[in-house]
């Protein structure tokens, strides 16, 4: 089983809109939703690949009972922890109007009590043992500790589990400072972290923190270095086959988690990120792959593998 831990999920929508005029009333013409955040990717996409996936976060009323059922639909089970308020609602207007076009609009979501997160421990205490790999993605609620990630690694790793986590700011720092096995960060976060993108300057910045580095680039693809060895992989993909970005780092963590599960060789688990990635590329719905599509993005990665 590998258990995806989404602590701030939320409803992602496609609000279609014709423009945006400040100081009066703007109709979005139609909605479509989604389910969620960073971590419900990733369970989703796993569970679409065919692993056991499994999904633990905060749930915050309707709009939490909400992305847990559609969750279910796609067979990721889910657990947590119950808090009071509504998990968040993040908006990418549609638009023809090019200055508003897939600009975001997020909410804040649920504050955490002093309790939350306590309970929270305790269900990954258990959920962890049961679990092969974990994945740990994206922001945390407001209340939650600057430490709440590292907390988490620390558990998983007095249970001999292996962590890859994708996320920012202080929770990062934190992380490191603990050490855990696999990170997933694009350039513009590599630089901000390091002063570079340079895949052989992270390894040196991480040293024995991090032993998998998955540094992507956009539509240059994924730079994986893993045991000694450093692999590129990319899809060219035409532009106009592209539908939407939004959720493909997320697909790519799954792609990744899902080959290092499957034991595979560096190179595969290079390809599958990278197959992953682009297949969400392919889809409207958001954060969301089909499996056909990554077996038809498998046929297409160029790979370079460099000692």
């Amino acid at each position: 089983m590998i258990l995806s831990l989404c602590l701030n999920p939320s409803i992602d929508s496609y609000a279609h809109i014709k423009g945006f005029e400040p100081g009066s009333v703007n109709r979005i013409e139609s909605l479509e939703e989604y389910p969620g955040g960073k971590g419900v990717h990733v369970a989703m996409a796993l569970a679409e690949l065919g692993a056991n996936s499994r999904l633990l976060g905060f749930w915050g009323g309707a709009a939490g009972e909400w992305i847990k059922n559609q969750c279910e639909a796609l067979k990721v089970a889910s657990n947590g922890v119950s808090v009071s308020g509504n998990n968040r609602k993040c908006y990418t207007f549609i638009s023809e109007n090019s200055a508003l076009h897939h600009t975001e609009l997020l909410e804040p979501g649920p504050t955490l009590s002093v309790n939350d997160f306590e309970n929270f421990l305790e269900v990954f205490q258990n959920e962890s043992a049961k679990s092969d790999f974990i994945c740990i993605s994206g922001s945390c609620p407001k209340n939650a500790p600057e430490d709440a990630y590292a907390q988490l690694i620390r558990i998983a790793k007095q249970k001999q589990k292996k962590v890859i986590l994708d996320c920012t700011g202080i929770q990062l720092e934190k992380a490191l400072e603990e050490g855990f096995f696999g990170i997933h960060l694009n350039h513009i976060e590599a630089k901000s972290l390091c002063g570079s993108s340079k895949i052989e300057d992270l390894q040196e910045f991480f040293g024995d923190k991090v032993q998998l580095i998955a540094l992507t680039r956009g539509s240059e693809g994924l730079e994986l270095a893993y045991e000694n060895k450093i692999i590129k992989s990319q899809i060219k993909l035409p532009r106009e086959e592209i539908i939407s970005t939004v959720g493909s780092g997320d697909c790519l963590t799954a792609g990744i988690a899902f080959a290092l599960h499957k034991q595979l060789k560096h190179s595969e688990i290079a390809a599958w990120g990278a197959a992953c990635g682009t297949a969400n590329c392919l889809n409207e719905d958001l954060g969301m792959l089909k499996k056909e599509d990554v077996e038809r993005m498998l046929k297409k990665v160029q790979i370079k593998t460099y000692e």
